[in-house]
């Protein structure tokens, strides 16, 4: 079976995790995605296979005779979609030897055009893949499971020489929660691959330094008529807040390595207004400096109107996981020949958002992320090609046969 064709099933499942559940999973639907990758990865071959009360899957297949001094390896990716775009009642199209022009969503009234998305231009050929326009697609990350599996059932139909694999497949990454739960005792693995990046010649190993910002502003509510040297607005002082971070530091104004300040939501009346913030940044000092001035700026609007007016909490997600990956570069070095191997040129791009592999090289599993061969994540145009999809198949190959080599 391809790739793309388990994918399309997998992406007709509502898995879109809820960053206000408090709940492990954050979303019961998570679980059957999770019971069917569980039967099938029984299916193809794999063991040890097993899916635990948090909705995480893992599965082993023990080493091929001959190659027992080979280092355990796994590849992850996750079965949640992103709260940013419905990913319920997904109907994927396929679009077979795409013209690569314009591409519509009569479903939608909408057009992902070649002058706003010019990439489409270069799947001319290809077999499209795309929602109807009205959800997202789920490339992110369903495409990454689905070339793992493939990927796996490879291995055991073609009984191709290997050291131990595993597998795991995570719940809930795209709120951040993708491995809090993660088993680290039983992920016998001693490195790993998150299959979870763009483009399939993508080769990613470095990621933000990650926290959130969560702000409480306590106001003070009189009569209009006579607020004069009384009142405090919550909603002004939630505006004079946010005006005090650098307007050139946010998400729209940055690219590359460049951090930034997002306001995520606010909300609330004159008494009370709540906001919430991610900082992001690449550079560990720049990051350090970014929440510094998180906590100056409350510092100053409390001294303006009072102590307690604003009550900050920041907490750290996760941080760039280079540092991690320095001692191992031979896991970059074997991923770039495995690129190269499958024809294309590798492209090394800083990761401007989080994996679950930058928490897990903290947790001592250095994992560097590979392409799925998708596009346009978190939104209604995202797409994918099949043939992109089997050529992160052999990626994943080329990296297992490159632990072979001496």
């Amino acid at each position: 079976m391809r790739a793309y064709e388990r994918f399309i099933d997998y992406v007709k499942v509502h898995t879109t995790s809820d960053e206000n559940s408090g709940t492990h999973p954050s979303f019961k639907g998570e679980f059957d995605l999770a019971g069917i990758l569980k039967e099938e990865l029984e299916r193809i071959g794999m063991k040890q296979v097993r899916m635990d009360e948090h909705c995480y899957v893992y599965a082993m297949l023990p080493t091929a005779n001959g190659y027992e001094n080979i280092a355990p390896m796994g590849f992850i990716a996750h079965m949640d979609t992103a709260p940013d775009a419905s990913g319920k009642d997904v109907k994927p199209q396929i679009r077979s030897n795409y013209a690569g022009g314009d591409v519509s969503y009569p479903a939608a009234g909408a057009v992902m055009s070649t002058k706003d998305f010019p990439f489409l231009k270069e799947m001319k050929g290809e077999t499209l893949i795309t929602s109807d326009g009205t959800t997202l697609l789920g490339a992110d990350d369903k495409a990454g499971v689905a070339e793992i599996i493939t990927a796996m059932e490879t291995v055991i139909a073609e009984n191709r020489p290997h050291g131990e694999l595993w597998v795991a497949f995570t719940p809930d990454e795209e709120i951040g929660e993708g491995t809090d739960c993660f088993d680290l005792e039983h992920f016998g693995a001693k490195y790993a691959y998150t299959v979870d990046g763009g483009d399939v010649n993508c080769l990613e190993y470095e990621n933000f330094n990650a926290a959130s910002a969560n702000i409480r502003i306590t106001g003070f509510s009189v009569h209009p008529g006579s607020a004069k040297d009384t009142m405090i607005n919550a909603l002004n002082v939630a505006a004079e807040l946010h005006s005090m971070l650098p307007e050139s530091e946010r998400p729209e104004h940055t690219e590359g390595r460049e951090g930034f300040y997002h306001l995520t939501g606010m909300s609330g009346h004159v008494s009370e207004a709540a906001m919430s913030y991610i900082i992001r940044d690449h550079d560990m000092n720049r990051f350090l400096e970014k929440k510094a001035n998180m906590e100056r700026i409350a510092g100053t609007i409390n001294a303006k109107y009072g102590e307690g007016t604003v009550k900050l909490e920041l907490k750290d997600s996760y941080y760039n996981m280079l540092e991690k990956i320095k001692p191992h570069m031979h896991l970059v070095e074997n991923a770039d020949r495995a690129i190269r191997k499958a024809g294309m040129t590798p492209v090394v791009v800083p990761v401007r958002g989080g994996t679950d592999g930058a928490r897990l090289s903290y947790d001592g599993i250095p994992c560097p992320n590979l392409g799925t061969g998708g596009y346009n994540f978190h939104g209604n145009f995202e797409c994918i090609t099949a043939e992109r999809m089997d050529r992160a198949v052999e990626v994943i190959l080329n990296i297992i046969d490159g632990t072979l080599e001496k």
